[in-house]
């Protein structure tokens, strides 16, 4: 059978995303940047071009952008954009808890944050808590950028580092906490730091002090 295109994409999207982790790992970081945007292309255009509900294409696609060291603002209102057309949005949580996926709620709660639109992220921070453990570490590191609670974040955070310390596999097959890295990288611009080593976050600890933006690390 001929693979149809959004899987052609989505394969596109894996392996440019992995070359990024392994590039951003070795400490090549151009190379990791030119690779994480190859990696945003073909996951916007393999969401564009799936079956409903493939979610997590859209969350690849602003992760991606991210740790591209693009403009998150910009990647959060594409993702917004797509999930508005898609029929995705809050309007009140009990219509959010009622209608969205934590599939869908990690999407528009990623999104909503990196735009900066903090009371969406909040509330679709909330019906992501339903997806089991790993959305539920997710989605209080986003519900806490969201507030302003900078402890509750860095506490999330590790939990989340430590939670991909632990596993045995992961998506791109390269160990690399990229959510960890993504929010981290967020959370730099709202002058919120950590002090995180490990050896799956490529990147040195942001320390506890904030104040300018964070650099646009690749």
């Amino acid at each position: 059978m001929t693979p149809q295109p959004h899987h052609l994409a989505l394969r596109s999207a894996l392996a440019a995303e992995r070359s990024g982790h392994e590039a951003l790992l070795a400490g090549r970081s151009d190379e990791a940047t030119a690779a994480y945007r190859d990696a945003a292309r073909a996951y916007l255009e393999s969401w564009r071009s799936a079956p409903p509900e493939s979610y997590g294409r859209l969350i690849g696609f602003v992760k991606a952008s991210i740790l591209a060291g693009d403009e998150p603002i910009s990647a959060g209102r594409t993702a917004l954009r797509e999930l508005k057309l898609a029929g995705v949005s809050i309007h009140g949580e009990r219509d959010a808890s009622e209608r969205l996926s934590p599939a869908a709620a990690y999407a528009l709660a990623l999104a909503a944050l990196a735009a900066g639109e903090d009371h969406t992220a909040a509330a679709a921070a909330k019906v992501m808590r339903e997806g089991g453990e790993a959305f539920e570490r997710t989605a209080r590191a986003i519900a806490a950028l969201a507030s302003g609670d900078a402890d509750h974040y860095r506490e999330a955070l590790a939990a989340i580092v430590r939670d991909f310390e632990q596993r045995d596999h992961h998506l791109t097959g390269v160990a690399i906490a990229d959510t960890a890295l993504v929010l981290r990288r967020l959370a730099a611009r709202r002058g919120v730091r950590d002090q995180l080593v490990s050896a799956l976050l490529p990147e040195p600890a942001t320390g506890e002090t904030g104040g300018e933006d964070s650099p646009q690390l690749p």
